[in-house]
């Protein structure tokens, strides 16, 4: 492959070459609220929180944490929405020197199991959400957790009295247990701020986040982000954000947090990046179409993030319409490929560059750009971020890089990419080369410009909205369904989220005959909510290998032909 072909497509102003400083993550808060601190920093069901006020709360998270035990080689959970609970504690977290690990609410009970004692997470922070505080207390005594650190949903609002009466009349919060063990957020925050700063010596060996990822065989795999690495793909962001037409300016942003922070696209693009841009970040705690349009409007959001799945749901807004968008200054899109139909319309709707990249949680999860300027390349994601090369490698065989052009495996090297999997050994191999890059599993093409083309995947991974869902555990849950003797699970397309699971199941003889909605029903303790079966087909016999297994090639082929007629 040419030498670093992307070069020639960097827009002015940027670098790929660029410095890349590290530095501990709680840091870029610290230096924000210096340079920022009477500008508000987050704003929750309209009320705003000041840089000054974040990072006084930040740091009493820390003192809290510490009374608690937390310190170097400590791992806490963060079972979040977007509210101000999350940067607080994930702040006060690094703070007292330990670790945060993510963990979805949309995690089923099962994964959640799972990832906590893998992690060894001792202490779980949640909210008294009805759809979190059940699954947290079914955990506390289960697993290893010492320590349940519960908060309110609406404490952080501008009228939290009113927004808890509406959800409670809605049944959506519920009252928490105060027993031993568990403790109120508020109680958390009960002190003076003053905690004890922990060296961290090598960040780049510095663990600030766990951040699971699954994989097509075998349980979910904790990828290891460093402080470096956090830090690295900040600078990687910046050096490009602030070029262009419509560069962004410190201080002067606002940025509308839909994408959820246990995300590492949100956790690194949203806030670790705006808060060193000194920017607003206006959180919502779920994507509500009518609701986001309405902040865009009203509060004059400039930054625009989100997955494919929410740019469709903006365009099929009746009222919407291009006025609505003037404050706009960049739109970015991420987590799953982007269809060229939707960037087009969505482009002529808010007027200004919907710029595609591709990362993994692997690389946090920095990976590629699309330069604001220039002539738009239909189909990819851009160009290499600063400091980051890749390489492609025969699919057929791995030893050999292909010349430009070819297809190949991507593969990635940059400061950006993670330390490792937590305690797997044999993954982490599995995933680098001899030279030190990340396979990534994505087939990908590099054009003589340096753009970069994802064409297939290796790995049999679906991205159902933006979320990585892996057709093994599925299937593994399927199997638990007494009827069920054979089951195999593939994507489909789906409109909206870009793909959804669809299984197909043999049933045992004499079993009644089994409906989607009877199979929803079993799965809905045992599946997170994006890895929910979408669609259902029962078969006499599944299709089989050679060597006996289920052929999911034949599946997928057969479903190609019967959706083209």
């Amino acid at each position: 492959m040419n030498a670093r072909p992307w070069l020639k497509s960097y827009p002015d102003g940027a670098r790929w070459d660029a410095p890349i400083e590290f530095c501990p993550v709680q840091s870029i808060l610290d230096a924000a609220a210096r340079r920022f601190g009477p500008l508000p920093a987050l704003q929750f069901m309209d009320k705003r929180m000041s840089y000054a006020e974040l990072e006084a709360l930040a740091n009493r998270a820390a003192a809290g944490f510490q009374k608690l035990g937390v310190g170097p080689g400590s791992h806490v959970g963060l079972y979040l929405p977007n509210t101000p609970h999350y940067p607080i504690a994930f702040f006060g977290v690094l703070k007292a020197g330990g670790t945060v690990v993510n963990i979805s609410p949309l995690e089923s009970l099962r994964g959640m199991e799972f990832k906590i004692e893998d992690s060894e997470t001792d202490i779980l922070v949640t909210l008294d959400l009805a759809s979190l505080y059940p699954q947290a207390e079914k955990l506390f005594g289960a697993t290893r957790l010492k320590t349940l650190i519960v908060g309110e949903f609406s404490e952080w609002a501008l009228a939290p009295e009113p927004v808890k009466a509406q959800m409670r009349a809605a049944a959506m919060l519920v009252e928490p247990k105060r027993d031993d063990g568990v403790l109120a957020f508020r109680d958390l925050l009960d002190n003076d701020g003053e905690y004890r700063t922990h060296p961290l010596g090598d960040l780049t060996d510095a663990l600030a986040v766990i951040q699971y990822t699954g994989g097509t065989t075998g349980q979910p795999k904790g990828a290891m982000l460093t402080h470096a690495n956090l830090s690295a793909a900040c600078a990687q962001y910046l050096e490009t954000t602030r070029v262009g037409p419509n560069p962004l300016v410190e201080g002067e942003e606002r940025t509308l947090c839909i994408l959820p922070l246990f995300h590492i696209y949100a956790l690194s693009v949203m806030l670790v990046l705006g808060l060193r841009l000194g920017a607003e970040i206006l959180l919502h705690p779920r994507f509500d179409p009518p609701a986001a349009l309405r902040d865009i409007v009203a509060k004059k959001i400039t930054v625009y993030v989100g997955v494919p799945t929410m740019h469709i749901a903006m365009l099929n807004l009746p009222d919407a319409k291009p006025a609505h968008f003037s404050s706009i200054k960049q739109c970015a899109s991420g987590g799953a490929p982007l269809p060229y139909a939707v960037q087009q319309e969505f482009e002529k709707l808010v007027g200004c560059r919907l710029a595609e990249g591709w990362g993994m949680s692997e690389t946090s999860p920095t990976g590629t750009f699309t330069p604001n300027v220039g002539t738009a390349r239909p189909g990819s994601c851009g160009i290499p971020l600063p400091g980051i090369e890749f390489k492609f490698l025969d699919v057929a065989d791995p030893t050999r890089e292909v010349p430009l052009g070819e297809r190949g495996e991507l593969c990635i090297k940059g400061p950006n990419v993670m330390k490792g999997y937590w305690r797997n050994a044999e993954a982490t191999a599995a995933a680098m080369t001899a030279d030190g890059y990340l396979r990534t599993g994505d087939v990908a093409i590099m054009d003589e410009d340096g753009y970069v083309y994802i064409v297939d995947r290796i790995k049999d991974m679906l991205l159902v909205g933006g979320f990585n869902v892996y057709p093994r555990n599925i299937e593994e849950a399927i199997y638990q369904h007494p009827a069920v003797e054979e089951a195999g699970v593939i994507g489909v397309p789906d409109d909206y989220r870009g793909e959804k699971p669809k299984a197909f199941i043999k049933l045992k003889a004499g079993s009644p005959p089994l409906t989607l909605g009877d199979l929803k029903d079993f799965l809905k303790d045992r599946l997170a909510r994006h890895e929910m079966v979408g669609e259902l087909e029962l078969r006499d016999d599944l299709p089989k290998t050679g060597a006996g297994k289920i052929s999911k090639k034949d599946l997928r082929e057969a479903e190609e032909r019967r959706r083209a007629s």
